[in-house]
C-alpha cells in the first residue's frame, strides 16, 4: 500500500470535546454558569481525582466513512476484533474546537487501544490550520513539538474507565504509538471496511444502514 501521499487530509467530525477538561474542569460542564456545584459521591470524587491528574487539552472526534469491523481479527493487535464504531481521532492543536465542527487534519500516529477485548483505534492528528501543523509530519515530530503528549493521551485512555469500576484499558503494538504510515494504513483499511458495509457485502449486524 502506497503511503507516499504524506499530506493526505481527512475530514474529522467532532462529536465531542469532552477531552477538553483541563484546569477549568467544573466550568467545562456549563460555560455560562458559575463553577458547577455537586454533591460528591465517593465515585465522583475518584473520577475528578483521575481527571484532574491530567492536563487534558485535545479535541476528540471521529473519521467519517470508517468502520472498525467487529468480525475482523487484527493479528497485529493480539487478534482483537473491531469495536463496531468509526475510527476515533485525537486532535492535538492549540485551539479549542466547537462540538459539530468539521476539520481537515493531518494524521500523525496511531494508538491501538484494547477496550474490554475490542480494538478501538485512536488516531493522533493535527488540524491543517494549526500554527504548528507544518512542523509535525510523523510520530517523532509529535514528541519533539508536543513533548509528553502521546504518553498523556495513552495514559488518559488507559485510565478513564477506572472510576466506573472497570479495569484499565490495554494497548497493543508494544504499548507505543505507531507512525504516520501505520495510521494511514488503519484509516485506509477501516475505510475499505466501511465501503463493504455500505455495499452490504458484509453483515451489518445491529447497525441500521437506512
Amino acid at each position: 500500500m502506497d503511503h507516499s501521499h504524506s499530506n493526505v487530509l481527512w475530514s474529522v467530525f467532532f462529536t465531542s470535546c469532552y477531552l477538553y477538561i483541563s484546569v477549568n474542569l467544573y466550568r467545562s460542564f456549563n460555560t455560562h454558569s458559575p463553577p458547577f456545584i455537586i454533591s460528591p459521591t465517593p465515585k465522583m470524587k475518584h473520577m475528578f481525582c483521575i481527571l484532574c491528574s491530567y492536563n487534558i487539552h485535545w479535541n476528540y472526534g471521529l473519521l467519517p466513512q470508517t468502520w472498525e469491523d467487529p468480525s475482523f481479527s487484527n493479528s497485529d493487535v493480539e487478534g482483537a476484533f473491531g469495536d463496531n464504531d468509526p475510527v476515533d481521532v485525537v486532535e492535538i492543536g492549540e485551539q479549542r474546537r466547537q462540538i459539530g465542527e468539521v476539520l481537515k487534519v493531518k494524521p500523525l500516529a496511531a494508538l491501538a487501544m484494547i477496550d474490554e477485548g475490542e480494538l478501538d483505534w485512536k488516531i493522533v492528528a493535527i488540524s491543517l490550520d494549526d500554527p504548528k501543523a507544518s512542523l509535525v509530519n510523523d510520530v517523532d515530530d509529535v514528541e519533539k513539538h508536543f513533548p509528553g503528549t502521546l504518553t498523556a493521551i495513552r495514559d488518559w485512555f488507559r485510565d478513564y474507565k477506572i472510576p466506573d469500576g472497570k479495569p484499565a484499558n490495554k494497548f497493543g503494538l508494544g504499548n507505543k504509538a505507531a507512525n504516520k504510515d501505520y495510521a494511514l494504513k488503519v484509516i485506509e483499511e477501516t475505510n475499505e471496511s466501511w465501503t463493504k458495509l455500505i455495499k452490504r457485502s458484509i453483515p451489518a449486524g445491529e447497525l441500521s444502514l437506512v
